[in-house]
């Protein structure tokens, strides 16, 4: 079992930056892929960034790709998304997952959720 909790999100002008955290608590956080997922008003959740187990690999959904970035400290059991030059489009729900294994950009296999974390930029 895997309990995440997501912080960091919060109200900002267009242009500004945010940095999310995500801390995991339960065992073996390094054996698990982690991402970052969004949810806008009246739309699906999609993909936003994802990094593999020892963070050597990372990917991104092309409208964030040069603003955003996805790292991860094993050793503090957290994964961080920074968010920079942000858009009134990236208004949503933002959500941290965990996948046993291997990474992926498709939530199907994220067994772990957070409750999410509100981010609004004003334009």
């Amino acid at each position: 079992q895997v309990q995440l909790v997501e912080s960091g999100g919060g109200l900002v002008q267009a242009g500004g930056s945010l940095r999310l955290s995500c801390a995991a608590s339960g065992r073996a956080f390094s054996m698990y892929a982690m991402g970052w997922f969004r949810q806008a008003p009246g739309k699906e959740r999609e993909f936003v960034a994802a990094i593999n187990r020892n963070g050597g690999r990372m990917y991104y959904t092309d409208s964030v790709k040069g603003r955003f970035t996805i790292s991860r400290d094993n050793a503090k059991n957290t994964v961080y998304l920074q968010m920079n030059s942000l858009k009134p489009e990236d208004t949503a729900v933002y959500y941290c997952a965990a996948r046993p294994g291997d990474v992926s950009t498709n939530e199907v296999g994220y067994a772990y959720w957070g409750q999410g974390t509100q981010v609004t930029v004003s334009s």
